[in-house]
């Protein structure tokens, strides 16, 4: 029988799976283990670890080599600055150098990386700031100038020169120390389990937890040229587009800078690859441009997550790519639940569903009474824990050969061109601004982003400039993304009984 990485039938994935076979893939154990180790160090000598392409046209090239003897020297130059293990690190960078040396650099040290998004307005960063209270913010010209404004007494590092001749003295050697246990990296959601954004803190042991969806959600196997555009600041980029990867010693293809589909084109022709993770919308973006035809790009495993794919799209990858889209389905509490297996044989994806449980995961539909549900009824998707069933918060069914399909959100948590968003953060900016007396934002269908955020504004006086207004205002203290793409000005909101904003009439009357 095939090992782990040798498993080419999707029955052989599911057989061949064991938590302790995954535990043996790395150098670290249950008890001592360090993320950078196992992503770049381990790596030495396998040539390309990363591949970036730039919205300006510029491509760079990263070696394992060039990673492993530059973080050490930023672990080294941290605990000369005086950073300890498990001190937060805030890491405001587009993909590049920069970046890739602050994130690995820091867990080499045993402090703590943030990655956080750049498009980030005042209002969010400050919302995440407060909450982690980094020992040092990594940034590069206006977003260090926004961190001091809005934390007058952050600790802001600006890479270039002075950092560069700072590090250059430093030790191309860091021994790590740390625990598998211990926390590594902080990611932040965008409001799935709380009103504001939260922090899910992850320990050195999550990369191998990551694993599983690595080889089954995306595919991953040794040799892979790989390649994901998805930001590092969120979920899919960090842990499936950088993570994960390295982990396996293989080069991961970012995009940074504003997204651009003929340029992603050019990278996938230029360095070859063959293996590519997107959300939805870039796909989408990918067909809009009408490029696709001019690009030699011979693709073997196709996955996308973040939200659900319109029939459309899916149709077109097929068409245009010769391969089916896999999906991906979990969330950032309980990681990848149910995948679609790309490159394993006997598993065909079917359009429009989520795919089968991930190896060694129970899921279910489950009624009002948290009992699973008869094949194809509707009812709340949850996996087993320890303590009992996980609500994921979405709606769906199963049919007869276990195939899980979405139905749709089951709260408040808007998922647009695979941004997640939380309209409850959005309504607070929103309510700053001085024409706004009440908000209420939803969801609404959008055939290019999948939805988009729709506000119903009361406002004081709905000037005709107000809603160009309102969107520039929500761009530039809260994200450049998560702002409300429509407007809808009203006399007054709907309310329950209970006077509570009645969000399913608004999402209704779309």
């Amino acid at each position: 029988m095939p090992g782990l990485l040798g498993a080419e039938r999707y029955e052989d994935a599911v057989s061949t799976f064991h938590w302790d076979a995954v535990w043996s893939l790395f150098d670290g154990d249950r008890a001592r283990m360090n993320i950078a180790h196992e992503c770049i160090d381990r790596h030495h000598g396998k040539g390309t670890a990363a591949r970036i392409q730039y919205a300006d046209g510029r491509r760079e090239t990263l070696s394992f080599d060039e990673l492993a003897d530059d973080t050490s020297r930023f672990a080294n130059w941290l605990e000369a600055q005086g950073v300890g293990p498990g001190e937060r690190v805030a890491v405001l960078l587009d993909p590049s150098r920069d970046f890739y040396v602050a994130l690995f650099g820091a867990v080499k040290r045993g402090a703590v990386a943030v990655p956080m998004f750049t498009l980030f307005g005042p209002d969010a960063l400050r919302l995440r700031l407060d909450d982690c209270t980094p020992s040092m913010v990594v940034a590069h010209g206006e977003k260090a100038a926004m961190v001091r404004k809005i934390w007058p007494n952050a600790r802001v590092v600006e890479p270039g020169a002075t950092l560069d001749a700072e590090l250059g003295v430093q030790p191309t050697r860091f021994d790590v120390s740390s625990q598998a246990s211990d926390p590594a990296i902080f990611q932040y959601t965008s409001g799935t389990t709380r009103e504001l954004p939260e922090a899910v803190k992850h320990s050195h042991r999550s990369v191998v937890t990551v694993m599983a969806a690595a080889l089954y959600g995306v595919g991953l196997k040794p040799g892979d040229r790989y390649f994901c555009p998805s930001s590092p600041a969120w979920g899919h980029g960090l842990w499936h587009g950088t993570i994960s990867p390295l982990a396996l010693g293989i080069g991961v293809g970012a995009y940074s800078g504003k997204f651009d589909a003929a340029r992603l084109l050019e990278a996938l022709e230029a360095w070859r690859i063959d293996t590519f993770a997107a959300a939805p919308t870039v796909f989408r973006l990918m067909r809009a441009s009408g490029r696709r035809d001019a690009h030699a790009i011979t693709l073997r495993k196709i996955s996308y997550t973040g939200e659900p794919m319109d029939t459309s799209t899916w149709d077109w990858i097929v068409e245009a790519f010769g391969r089916a889209p896999c999906s991906m389905y979990g969330s950032t509490e309980v990681g990848v639940l149910i995948a679609n297996y790309p490159g394993y044989a006997g598993h065909e994806p079917r359009r429009g569903a989520l795919g089968r449980p991930m190896p060694g995961m129970e899921v279910a539909v489950l009624d009002e009474h948290g009992q699973p549900c008869p094949v194809g009824r509707s009812g709340e998707i949850a996996v087993r824990r320890k303590d009992g069933w996980f609500n994921v918060k979405d709606r769906g069914r199963v049919d007869d050969d276990g195939f899980f399909w979405i139905e749709g959100r089951s709260d408040d948590v808007i998922i647009s061109a695979g941004w997640t968003m939380s309209a409850v953060e959005i309504e607070n900016t929103l309510l700053r601004h001085p024409a706004v007396v009440e908000a209420a934002v939803v969801g609404v269908p959008d055939e290019t982003r999948g939805l988009v955020a729709k506000a119903y504004i009361v406002p004081r006086d709905a000037q005709p400039a107000l809603v160009d207004d309102i969107q520039a205002f929500m761009k530039t203290n809260l994200s450049a993304h998560e702002y409300p793409r429509r407007v809808e000005f009203v006399q007054e909101l709907p309310k329950t009984p209970a006077g509570k904003v009645n969000r399913k009439m608004l999402r209704e009357r779309g």
